[in-house]
């Protein structure tokens, strides 16, 4: 089969040095026969849609960087492959509904996006942002009502069942936890394939677990789904971790619960990013914040390069893409 006929790679120098260290850049270079790239920082949106026009590509690489794609597409415009996982800053479902064919990292990633929750796990049972604050900032020093908890035998309770779920459970098995799940996929199947029990109900999710960890996905049916009534159903001690969508909980509600001090929690997406500099949450010794950078850390981008190359080659060669956005997808993507 011939190889595709022009690839243009629009990265900047931070994206290809972290999704692509070599070789699998190199390797990209020779899958068409006319390569280019271009940095969008570096030329900016008009030179980009310029050069768009003229190189007419049958495949755009795209990343963070790369500007909205045009309402009307160059003609020989077939594939775009995404190295990120949120698209709809430069593709929109029209695009896709006229028959263009976008990928974008899948489950590459949600491995990381895991271990970034177990972080926030762990963090908030041993207490890591008193601790922290403390020792840095008041001298503080172990006493003897200091309270540390174990993730050991502790029951765990997932909100959303998709990749990452799916790969924290892997990660929590040496713990020797149960875990539980509230999600509309979960079937009989699913429970006995994970060794999870299907919770009866999100309350029951929230009152029977020790630990809470949020990955639904942002639709319409699960915007601002986790309310006050369900974080009062944690018990005291227990804890919160988001690591999924901000939005999915009432933050003001959950302000308010946090500040009372009787849960943990741990966050690292929000409602409004970046989180303002004065935001309640910020200073709270009870709640572990970090930055929306869960995963993929910049080590393990190259996890989804290496994703993106798969996908490139079976395009090349006519073979079935994973991780295809259709409009359903874009739908159910944040």
């Amino acid at each position: 089969m011939p190889r595709p006929s022009a690839l243009l790679a629009v990265l900047a120098p931070a994206e290809q040095e972290e999704f692509l260290p070599e070789p699998l850049f190199s390797e990209i270079r020779g899958l068409a026969t006319d390569f280019r790239l271009v940095d969008p920082v570096k030329t900016g949106e008009a030179d980009f849609y310029r050069t768009l026009a003229a190189v007419d590509p049958e495949i755009l690489l795209a990343c963070w960087k790369t500007p909205l794609l045009p309402a009307v597409l160059p003609p020989r415009l077939r594939y775009v492959c995404y190295l990120s996982g949120s698209l709809k800053k430069i593709i929109t479902r029209a695009h896709i509904e006229h028959g263009l064919l976008v990928t974008n990292w899948g489950s590459s990633i949600s491995r990381i996006v895991a271990e970034g929750a177990l972080f926030h796990i762990l963090s908030c049972l041993r207490r890591a942002p008193y601790w922290t604050i403390s020792m840095h900032h008041d001298g503080g020093w172990k006493n003897g009502n200091s309270q540390t908890a174990s993730l050991f035998g502790r029951r765990v309770g997932l909100h959303g069942f998709g990749s990452v779920a799916r790969e924290l459970v892997q990660l929590l098995r040496p713990f020797d936890v149960s875990i539980s799940a509230c999600a509309p996929d979960i079937d009989a199947a699913t429970e006995k394939e994970f060794g999870v029990t299907r919770a009866r109900s999100l309350d029951a999710l929230f009152a029977d677990n020790d630990i809470i960890v949020e990955l639904a996905p942002l639709i319409p049916a699960t915007t601002g789904c986790v309310t006050e009534r369900h974080l009062r159903l944690i018990r005291p001690g227990g804890v919160f971790v988001n690591v999924g969508r901000g939005p999915v909980v009432d933050e003001d509600a959950l302000v308010r619960v946090a500040s009372e001090g009787h849960i943990f929690v741990g966050l690292d997406v929000f409602t409004v990013e970046p989180l303002p500099p004065n935001h309640p949450l910020r200073g709270l010794t009870n709640v572990m914040l970090t930055p929306h950078l869960a995963g993929p850390t910049i080590d393990r981008r190259r996890d989804a390069g290496a994703f993106a190359l798969r996908n490139l080659h079976a395009y090349a060669e006519g073979r079935p893409l994973e991780a295809v956005v259709t409009p359903e997808v874009y739908d159910y993507s944040s």
